[in-house]
């Protein structure tokens, strides 16, 4: 027993001297980083204080990885939180063979694919993160996934600067809620951030205390070397789990491990002399630790006890790309050995969901159905696809969601409460990994920094895709917002909840593709159309109160078209509306037939440029009615502008809740009360109309 224990901590020891070799090695190659990058830059405050913890978690013995494919499900997943950390996590993907060495050189160039901060135009990396907050919450989303199929530990770095992030919170009251064990996160506790890299802002007294009040098991080490971090992985990764997760506080200091003052700060562009000479000083403490490894496997090699430990050592070395050269007394000199790179293309994912048609719900025409009723029924039968998942934030009676999928599996129809960013960041973890996703809140919910960085990540998968690097067709992600209460529906909640400008904000939004439904049978229409697979980010508006149904149930949606739902031959003007303004329209077209004003009424879910065109050129006045504040007259006006020299602005007439007293937020009323008081009821409509006409 004490052989067994002293052989223990004799392979200890000297994998604790291997990691030590191969952290100067990390810190080389991240200067060799900066002294190519486009802009001589780096982040290496935190880059450097991030070594310790990311080399015990990659050359440890810690993380399960598949290099050669990054996407395979039943493999531990890591997610850089703290994306300014980039340089040392593109120093070990190189070396683990994700990429090749090369692409180190030009960093943050617009030809490279290694930016500023981590994204997926770096194979191997699975979303785009900044210092933001976000990536703990996506990893937090990975673990709820690994911890259905118990396939999988989820591992992330975060920085003690990105902890005064909101969202973080919100992830960690989620997570110690949900008993998320598989989850491991290390707290990069540098004690410094961008403004003030010697001192937070906003300094964490009992930071421990604070994620342990959250049900999280938490280990507080010196992240100045390596013993105690390896430890607390060991015990995370081997040991039995008591149903926390993890948070490693690496209590450490801004440039740790760099020898220069200057390496201190947060970004600096380092001159050629000063890489030179952290360069020369990293290469003689990487000389020495090899001296020591050296002189630690010499004192066991005439010792036939010790041949297995140093065999195991000696594999151990190989396993993390270093290797050992004998003299006559044992290891004497210890190399980095030249990765090849061992990632290859994803294979392609089909993300088409499977479903009965026939049990679909029946929609009968000209009766009156709610949203909620519909996605509820819809959700049913299309959640017997376990890639079907929904988020909601405490809305659930709004959207259907959690009703439908939790029938057929309550583990994929998760509710987060009032934690907004927290569901879009869960979501995005599923759709990453394959899934058809929806989150669903109010339409002035959804939290713009989160949209955004998701967005960015997409693009990026997009890019990949078209330029045929490491991930193939069906790598994109499929998430879906089903943003409720658009328009005037959300009536006497008042103006924060009034969804009457978020159309216009997100038209803005690179990647997202904003629809507003009108009607049941275009809902479960649009339904469908999602579950084909590969649709993106979509924003689907959707009604809160009961709709009559427009359509016959032979309708198929397609993005970017417009339905013209109500024909004369003899119009005089058309009027485009879109969501409940559709059916306003159509009564108010009544009221104009009656009058010997022939009026056609298009439905625009989602903007049709090609039918802009057409109304455009037809000669007819063209009346944009809608109950927000001018969604589809502001891109009338783009599509109109890009296309054509000069516009004739008299056919054109926007009637919107902001056409009379500028942009502004809706406060609380009826329904009723609010399409009169905006001069968008039927009745008001046609007056309008018939007035301008005149």
């Amino acid at each position: 027993m004490i052989y067994l224990e002293h052989k223990d901590t004799l392979i200890k020891k000297g994998i604790i001297k291997l990691l030590e070799i191969k952290d100067s090695d990390i810190r080389l190659t991240n200067l060799y980083q900066c002294r190519h990058a486009v802009d001589k830059a780096i982040h290496i405050g935190g880059a450097s204080s991030a070594v310790i913890p990311m080399v015990s978690l990659f050359y440890g013995g810690i993380i399960d990885l598949n290099v050669s494919q990054p996407t395979a499900i039943n493999q531990d997943i890591f997610v850089l939180s703290k994306g300014h950390a980039v340089a040392t996590l593109a120093s070990i993907y190189s070396d683990l063979g994700y990429f090749d060495r090369a692409l180190l050189k030009n960093s943050r160039s617009i030809l490279s694919p290694l930016n500023g901060h981590p994204g997926p135009l770096l194979p191997g990396v699975h979303i785009a993160t900044g210092p933001m907050g976000q990536g703990m919450g996506v990893a937090q989303g990975f673990a709820i996934a690994g911890q259905r199929t118990k396939a999988f530990d989820v591992y992330t770095l975060t920085g003690d600067g990105e902890l005064q992030e909101g969202s973080i919170w919100e992830s960690v009251m989620y997570a110690g809620q949900q008993k998320l064990e598989n989850l491991c996160v290390m707290v990069d506790s540098n004690g410094g951030q961008l403004d003030r890299v010697s001192s937070l802002h906003f300094p964490f007294n009992s930071l421990a205390e604070s994620f342990a009040s959250f049900n999280w098991r938490v280990f507080e080490v010196d992240a100045t070397q390596y013993t105690m971090v390896l430890s607390a992985l060991s015990v995370f990764k081997h040991e039995e789990r008591d149903g926390r997760p993890t948070v490693i506080i690496c209590n450490t200091t801004k440039g740790h491990g760099s020898f220069s003052t200057y390496m201190n700060n947060h970004k600096v562009s380092i001159s050629e002399d000063l890489l030179d000479q952290e360069s020369e000083i990293l290469s003689r403490v990487r000389d020495r630790r090899e001296k020591l490894f050296g002189e630690f496997m010499n004192s066991m090699h005439d010792k036939d006890s010790f041949t297995d430990i140093i065999q195991i050592l000696k594999d151990h070395a190989r396993s993390v790309g270093l290797r050992t050269e004998d003299n006559n007394h044992g290891a004497s000199k210890v190399e980095n050995i030249s990765s090849p790179v061992y990632t290859q293309k994803a294979p392609i994912r089909d993300k088409a969901i499977s479903y009965s048609e026939e049990s679909l719900p029946t929609l009968e025409k000209g009766k009156a159905y709610s949203a909620h009723i519909i996605i509820e029924s819809a959700m049913k039968v299309f959640a017997k696809d376990e890639r079907v998942v929904s988020i909601d934030s405490d809305l659930a009676s709004t959207s259907g969601l959690q009703s439908g999928v939790g029938f057929v599996d309550k583990s994929r129809a998760l509710n987060v409460g009032v934690a907004e960013a927290n569901m879009m960041l869960i979501g995005e973890a599923f759709a990453v990994l394959g899934g058809n996703v929806w989150v669903s809140t109010f339409c002035p919910f959804y939290d713009w920094k989160v949209m955004r960085r998701i967005a960015v990540g997409h693009q990026e998968r997009l890019e990949v895709i078209r330029d045929k690097g490491w991930l193939s067709e069906g790598h994109g992600i499929d998430l879906t917002m089903l943003a409720t209460a658009a328009d005037l529906e959300t009536q006497s909640n008042g103006a924060t909840h009034m969804g009457n400008d978020d159309a216009l904000l997100l038209n803005e939004a690179a990647h997202v593709k904003i629809l507003t439904i009108s009607c049941p049978q275009l809902l479960l229409s649009a339904l469908k159309w999602v579950m084909e697979g590969n649709k993106g980010i979509v924003y689907m508006r959707i009604l809160r109160a009961a709709a009559t149904t427009l359509y016959d149930p032979q309708l198929k949606f397609e993005y970017n078209k417009a339905y013209l739902v109500k024909k004369e031959n003899t119009a005089l003007a058309v009027i485009v509306s879109s969501g409940r303004g559709v059916h306003e329209a159509l009564a108010a077209s009544d009221i104009l037939n009656s009058r010997n004003l022939p009026t056609e009424v298009v439905d625009m879910p989602s903007v049709d440029e090609e039918m802009i065109m057409e109304l455009y050129q037809s000669g007819k006045t063209i009346f944009i009615a809608e109950q927000n504040n001018g969604f589809l007259w502001m891109n009338f006006q783009k599509v109109l502008f890009l296309k054509l020299n000069s516009i004739n602005r008299e056919k054109l007439i926007p009637l919107n809740t902001s056409h009379r007293d500028g942009l502004h937020y809706i406060h609380s009323g009826t329904y009723l009360e609010l399409v009169k008081h905006y001069g968008l009821d039927a009745e008001s409509l046609s007056k309008q109309i018939i007035n301008h006409l005149k």
